[in-house]
């Protein structure tokens, strides 16, 4: 077993966020969680993260429970995230988020190593690499974001919106940078609400609705169309 959530429930008070979300991910996989705002998708993402705790269920790492971990724990494990809006270090360079990706790491010389890959990976970014990243495009931004969370060397990779507000172009450049990821060995869970983004790319499609998963399906099973009418249309 590489990842399993099992019967999670998150409440906020009296409201119910999540209500017995369970999903098992496989390893090196490429898996999309779509869902209206407001399904729970962010939340899931957060408990996983261990910025949020549960308020029943479980969630298993590589054969370790990880939903009462601190997060900087988790990370340390294998998972990182992709927050959703670009959230950098904006008063600080290009060099310097990605130094604050691998805060839990010890060894410079390997952090250094592993910053110029990342600029090997990412051209732009070691060409911008002294410029405060506030000043960057939202492409940039964005790839900087992913660059930053791989720093930790996860296992996992959680990206939350990687396409949000970006050019056609740039979505491309985003889907095309994701599957490499992939390629090199990181499983990945996706929240998006690109449909040809997501669909286009992975292998897994959990869908939740109202706090629920509401179908699992393979990718190559789920066009545009046939959400839509499932979904909406409850076919």
């Amino acid at each position: 077993m590489f990842f399993k959530v099992n019967d999670l429930y998150v409440n906020f008070g009296q409201l119910e966020v999540l209500k017995g979300v369970s999903l098992e991910i496989e390893e090196k996989k490429i898996n999309v969680l779509l869902g209206a705002n407001g399904s729970g998708k962010s939340t899931l993402f957060k408990v996983i993260s261990g910025v949020y705790k549960p308020a029943s269920g479980s969630i298993w790492f590589q054969d370790t429970r990880i939903d009462r971990m601190p997060s900087h724990k988790i990370v340390n494990l294998g998972i990182a995230q992709v927050p959703e809006g670009k959230r950098l270090f904006r008063d600080m360079t290009v060099h310097e988020n990605l130094e604050m990706g691998a805060y839990l790491r010890k060894g410079k010389q390997e952090i250094n190593r592993d910053i110029e890959a990342m600029f090997e990976r990412f051209p732009v970014l070691g060409r911008k690499q002294k410029e405060i990243s506030a000043q960057l495009s939202g492409g940039e931004q964005q790839m900087l974001v992913i660059a930053r969370a791989l720093m930790s060397k996860p296992q996992l990779l959680l990206m939350d919106e990687p396409a949000q507000g970006l050019s056609p172009l740039v979505v491309g450049e985003v889907a095309n940078v994701i599957t490499s990821i992939n390629q090199s060995g990181t499983t990945i869970i996706l929240v998006e609400h690109n449909l040809r983004l997501g669909l286009g790319i992975a292998d897994w499609v959990y869908v939740l609705e109202s706090g629920k998963i509401a179908f699992t399906t393979k990718a190559a099973d789920l066009s545009e169309v046939e959400y839509a009418k499932r979904i909406y249309l409850g076919g």
